[in-house]
């Protein structure tokens, strides 16, 4: 019989795959049930266990400064993995001692529900440790596949995801309950259990993965031409200020080192860079409904459809609303808004994304007055502003990843992914910094109950009118061909 063509052959999948997805899906569902009843859980065991009214705003406050810091670490450390895994261990090692890591992190966490200071370590570590793995996961999929199977990639990233929201969902659901009739040892202690349960799976699919070997520190990387660079603009201004003299241009320069792809890559980041400017204070929002929200729901009327919900499951509306207006956003309204003449840019989504964040919050902060009021109003307004905020979610997230990976060049696109997650890093060490004030009695100690949000509102206002002025004059160069 002759051979059959590489090409009409059946593409085959990755025997590693159930292994990927099986260990995301628990590690998800881990990261997420911390997260679910931890801004209630510190408030309770810590910072106001005697339920006093009078310190309630100030424990609140400390509770939000902690589960910020959390996401800080979680979204900063993608950027140290990255690099580590690329230029010294490979991703397989990184993600394998990691995890182990991150198991050890959940067992301090579960161990000391009655220690604050053990506690916030092994919140730390497992922000390190989930940060760590962040960067390599997704990545590590891509590695599986070649050009026998490429065509099955997308289907393999689509169950990736769902692992993701699966966890999301089942997590925000299920550990409130334990944690509401069980206590918080348990329901800790489950999380730690899914991460030992997502590193044996890892561990099992050892002999199955394609393990991509490092490439050693790169001479030409971003930070290295990023600071010779800098350095020649300080001659250059030296010699024009003081000298009169005009040589070549920085860029001309640095071309005499470094390689004309490699500055391409470096000039790329920076133009990205302008647009990711105005992210960190669109996270500094968003993550709040993880955690400001979540203690706000403990003071509406919780009843939707003769059930009682926990204040810890009113977030899992987020993920279920995500999934739910990817597909609308995607296949309806943005082809709509194109056939009335509208061309549907990056730039008009995130922008877009913005206004629906300002308007998100502005219900949660005159649901925050009725609160202060005295009053017990429905979560179904709440809800709504899940809804919006969800939009907004799939306007501003997913359009900077894709606009991240068209406007940079092949070298370029696993370091913007990291910087993207960077600016969710940097947002959320400025809320837990504003909490901090709030707590100590500083500079924003007068900012509680609704003035907090409208504070943020304000604040996003001021970058969203900004970006309005700039959005037109930001360059762009895609690199799709």
């Amino acid at each position: 019989m002759p051979e059959i063509p590489n090409e009409q052959k059946k593409a085959k999948m990755p025997k590693s795959v159930p292994f990927i997805i099986g260990n995301e899906a628990a590690e998800r569902f881990s990261f997420y049930a911390i997260r679910a009843i931890m801004p209630t859980f510190l408030v309770a065991q810590f910072f106001n266990p005697a339920h006093n009214p009078a310190i309630q705003s100030t424990a609140e406050a400390r509770s939000n400064e902690l589960s910020h810091l959390f996401v800080f670490f979680a979204y900063f450390m993608p950027l140290v993995g990255g690099i580590v895994a690329d230029w010294f261990f490979g991703k397989y090692k990184v993600i394998l001692y990691v995890s182990i890591l991150y198991a050890i992190g959940n067992l301090v966490l579960s161990l000391s529900t009655h220690d604050l200071s053990l506690f916030s370590t092994g919140l730390i570590v497992i922000a390190i440790a989930a940060g760590g793995i962040k960067s390599c996961v997704s990545a590590n999929v891509g590695d599986q596949f070649d050009k026998s199977n490429q065509e099955l990639m997308s289907k393999v990233y689509g169950w990736f995801y769902f692992s993701i929201n699966s966890g999301s969902v089942l997590s925000t659901l299920l550990i409130p309950i334990i944690y509401k009739k069980y206590g918080p040892e348990l329901a800790f202690g489950i999380p730690g259990i899914l991460m030992c349960l997502a590193t044996l799976i890892f561990w099992l699919g050892r002999h199955r993965y394609v393990k991509v070997p490092p490439t050693g520190v790169k001479k030409e990387n971003f930070m290295r031409i990023s600071l010779y660079a800098l350095k020649k603009a300080f001659l250059y201004a030296w010699k024009k200020v003081f000298f009169n003299r005009q040589d070549k241009t920085v860029w001309e320069t640095v071309a005499e080192k470094y390689s004309p792809e490699a500055i391409d890559g470096v000039q790329a980041v920076y133009r990205i860079l302008a647009v990711f400017a105005f992210t960190p204070i669109f996270w500094a929002l968003w993550d709040q409904n993880l955690s400001e929200w979540v203690l706000q729901a403990t003071k509406l009327d919780l009843h939707i459809f003769g059930y009682e919900f926990l204040p810890e499951q009113i977030q899992t509306f987020n993920p279920l609303f995500l999934i739910s207006l990817i597909p609308v956003f995607t296949y309806g309204l943005f082809p709509l808004i194109e056939k009335t003449g509208i061309k549907v840019t990056p730039l008009r989504k995130i922008g877009a994304g913005l206004f629906l964040t300002i308007l998100s919050f502005i219900i949660i902060a005159f649901l925050q007055e009725k609160i202060d009021q005295g009053g017990r109003p429905t979560v179904w307004w709440q809800i709504l502003a899940y809804f919006i905020l969800a939009g907004a979610e799939v306007l501003v997230s997913i359009t900077c990843l894709e606009y991240a990976y068209t406007q940079s060049p092949k070298s370029m696109k696993s370091t913007m992914t990291a910087l993207y997650l960077l600016g969710i890093s940097l947002g959320n060490i400025f809320t837990s910094l504003v909490n901090n004030s709030i707590a100590n009695n500083g500079f924003f100690a007068r900012y509680t109950g609704a003035s907090y949000f409208w504070l943020f509102i304000s604040i996003l206002s001021g970058f969203f009118l900004l970006y309005l002025l700039v959005a037109k004059r930001l360059p762009e160069k895609s690199y799709v061909e």
